[in-house]
């Protein structure tokens, strides 16, 4: 089962990254007031926002007094689509999405490769590809096959490759010099727009023509002139409920995923605001603390964007009965 989806995500995750383009560059990364870099010679250094904010640069460790370097990435000429000039040049966002697809893939065909290995000679997995193994299949058997329902084992390694790519991703956030790609609204949107599509497809799929009573009401046990009045009022309402369950896996992904670093801001601005030692632990404390919760959030996310999903799939999937 690590082996299929191992082999998905090679796939997948690289064309989400390639489909998802950022939709704007905040104008707010490295904000700095003109009068303080008057007066101090040098910009403020933003710890903070360039973790949630999308740009043309990457930061590097660099021993300098801000143990950081700003490499700018390459631009591109835009290109015409359909009348349109799209701007395909890469950004901070897609390129940890591709090291975190590079990072996913790797891992996992690792460690099915040292599961495989591990079960010939002693009949059971350890170690690192133990650990992966469990993940897989707590989520697989606890998680997506009873949300999915019968004959689910196809989805698996989707929901599977959903988890561990935005796992990964919102991991590399919390890195001193990474940024947090799930942060931006059009990443998770498309995550969210491709899961749809997915739930769609499985709904046709398991329904056939019965997949037209998830968009249009019909309800056979009314009298026919309730039944003709329900359907203009309640096929709006599926409507909205479709287009709602996408928008939620999107919000939510990007909501939680910026609150944390915002917290943050605002904690260790403290320091900076009062400008004084004295009250310097305290903000410290707390932001630790916070830390270790958007460690917790980081899992928690990609677990519950894994279950919605799950859940969406098999409501659509058993809408017929």
């Amino acid at each position: 089962m690590i082996r299929s989806l191992s082999t998905l995500a090679c796939v997948t995750l690289l064309a989400v990254t390639t489909v998802t383009a950022p939709l704007t560059l905040s104008a707010q990364e490295h904000a700095a007031p003109a009068d303080a870099h008057a007066q101090t010679g040098e910009a403020p250094v933003d710890i903070i926002t360039p973790h949630i904010t999308d740009g043309n640069h990457l930061e590097i460790p660099w021993p300098n007094s801000h143990l950081a370097k700003e490499v700018e990435l390459p631009h591109w000429a835009p290109i015409n689509i359909g009348g349109m000039q799209v701007d395909i040049s890469p950004t901070k966002h897609v390129v940890f999405m591709l090291l975190a697809a590079t990072i996913v893939a790797i891992v996992l065909i690792g460690s099915a490769n040292a599961s495989r290995r591990q079960h010939q000679q002693q009949g059971r997995s350890r170690g690192f590809a133990g650990a992966i193994e469990a993940m897989a299949l707590y989520l697989r058997n606890e998680v997506v096959l009873p949300n999915v329902g019968h004959h689910g084992e196809g989805f698996v390694p989707f929901a599977l490759t959903m988890f561990f790519f935005i796992l990964v991703m919102n991991l590399l956030g919390m890195l001193p010099w990474g940024a947090t790609a799930t942060g931006n609204i059009s990443v998770t949107a498309t995550l969210a727009i491709i899961t749809a599509i997915v739930v769609e497809v499985a709904g046709i799929r398991a329904n056939g023509i019965g997949y037209l009573s998830t968009i249009f009401y019909w309800n056979k046990d009314l009298p026919l002139p309730m039944r003709v009045i329900m359907f203009f009022v309640m096929s709006p309402v599926e409507m909205v409920g479709k287009l709602s369950k996408p928008f939620a896996l999107a919000v939510r992904l990007f909501a939680n995923m910026t609150a944390g670093h915002i917290v943050l801001l605002a904690l260790i601005g403290l320091i900076f605001t009062f400008k004084s030692y004295v009250i310097a632990p305290v903000p410290v404390l707390i932001a630790t603390a916070i830390s270790m919760l958007e460690l917790f959030v980081a899992f928690l996310q990609a677990f519950i964007f894994t279950l919605l999903a799950s859940v969406f799939i098999g409501q659509i999937r058993e809408a017929h009965h």
